[in-house]
């Protein structure tokens, strides 16, 4: 088990910036990483539509036999985190709950936004994560659905889309925030243009750095690190176009992996309510 690999889903290619961060702080670790872009973005979906298409692609995760489950997508983990971890045997680690950590460390004001998909703004779960911390925390949240597709088409280093950026961060930039959370994985993607935006004076917080410490803490307290002499070998599977998605890993993993095409829909439903 201890030489599994971890199964990190993400709606599309944002959690990117999860597996990134993985390599960086968990180099011997195998990854098998799973971005559903054919169906990309699921922050604009029906609740019970998100929860469908994240439980494909987890149990489909599980089926390979990974020893833990990373869900590198802010609307899914704000939908699905609670009920994953009832369903699975095996950690299962959001990105929220790290998130939040980081921006209360991080500001000195107490007045934090935060920006996602409309589902994850809708859902409250950053707003709540935070003020469980610190209930005194100002929070100013806001949905940004167009990012994602900024992302996914390949444009988040268009200088085109500064004016579109700017238009949808228009209502935070009255807040006097000095902490930003980027409440989606693809938005660290877009981190220049954003900072831009907001001015020197608000530092963004991506959960990437901090969900991997999650990790790395869970297969210390689960004794689940990999043995020395077995070599990591990572696996990338997207359900969408396969170039396009290399083309953003090359980017943001600073290598062009192999990529596979596979889609999950369908293949991997479960009666029993936890997967072993």
């Amino acid at each position: 088990m201890r030489n599994q690999p971890i199964g990190v889903m993400d709606s599309g290619v944002g959690g990117m910036t999860v597996v990134a961060e993985l390599f960086r702080q968990l180099p011997r670790e195998s990854i098998l990483f799973y971005g559903d872009s054919a169906r990309c973005p699921y922050g604009n979906r029906p609740a019970e539509e998100i929860r469908a298409f994240t439980f494909e692609a987890l149990d489909y995760l599980v089926l390979q036999g990974v020893k833990m489950l990373v869900i590198a997508c802010n609307t899914a983990t704000a939908i699905c985190l609670s009920e994953a971890r009832e369903r699975y045997a095996i950690p299962v680690i959001g990105v929220i709950s790290p998130g939040a950590r980081a921006a209360i460390a991080a500001t000195t004001s107490h007045r934090i936004g935060v920006i996602g998909t409309r589902a994850t703004i809708e859902s409250d779960r950053y707003a709540r994560a935070l003020q469980m911390i610190h209930p005194d925390l100002f929070v100013a949240s806001h949905a940004c659905p167009r990012f994602v597709d900024l992302v996914e088409s390949g444009r988040f280093d268009d200088p085109a889309i500064l004016d579109e950026i700017e238009k949808e961060l228009l209502p935070l930039q009255s807040r006097e925030i000095d902490t930003l959370i980027l409440g989606c994985t693809h938005y660290p993607l877009l981190a220049d243009a954003i900072s831009v935006v907001m001015g020197e004076r608000v530092t963004l917080i991506n959960s990437a750095e901090e969900t991997a410490r999650d990790v790395s803490h869970w297969l210390s307290e689960e004794n689940l690190m990999r043995e020395e002499g077995h070599p990591p070998t990572h696996v990338f599977l997207t359900s969408g176009e396969i170039e396009p998605f290399r083309e953003i890993a090359l980017r943001w993993l600073g290598f062009s992996p192999f990529v596979s095409q596979v889609r999950v829909w369908g293949q991997s439903c479960f009666d029993s309510p936890r997967v072993r």
